[in-house]
């Protein structure tokens, strides 16, 4: 089982920037894509970007990594792979960014599709006004 928690969230104003950060603990040692989702009050839990994770903490190579269009050219997905560290930046923020935040973990293929992921964080908010 994986466990992730997530931090890095809170209020800014629009045009801010925000990094937020899940760490993975348990059983870490699995090639497998990871992602951020978002979930605004009264929708649905849409994807934000996923990249591919290797099983070796030492892996150097280049990650594949896959945007939603909303956030493409103002988030960046990225990772230390030896710390277990999953970090989304983001820049440029809008009102539309508000949401939940949560990082997932498991997925066979790099997809921004929730159903694929079977571990979850519990979430970090962000509001942007």
């Amino acid at each position: 089982h994986v466990q992730l928690v997530e931090s890095g969230g809170g209020s800014v104003r629009a045009g801010g920037s925000l990094r937020l950060s899940c760490v993975a603990s348990g059983n870490t040692l699995t090639s497998s894509c990871m992602a951020w989702f978002r979930q605004a009050p009264g929708k649905e839990r849409e994807g934000v970007a996923a990249i591919y994770r290797s099983g070796s903490p030492t892996w150097s190579g280049i990650s594949p990594t896959y945007y939603a269009t909303s956030v493409k050219d103002r988030f960046t997905i990225s990772q230390d792979r030896a710390k277990d560290t999953l970090f989304l930046q983001m820049d440029n923020l809008k009102p539309e960014d508000t949401a939940m935040y949560y990082c997932a973990a498991g997925a066979t293929l790099s997809t921004l599709i929730p159903q694929s992921y079977p571990h979850w964080g519990q979430g970090t908010q962000v509001t942007v006004s």
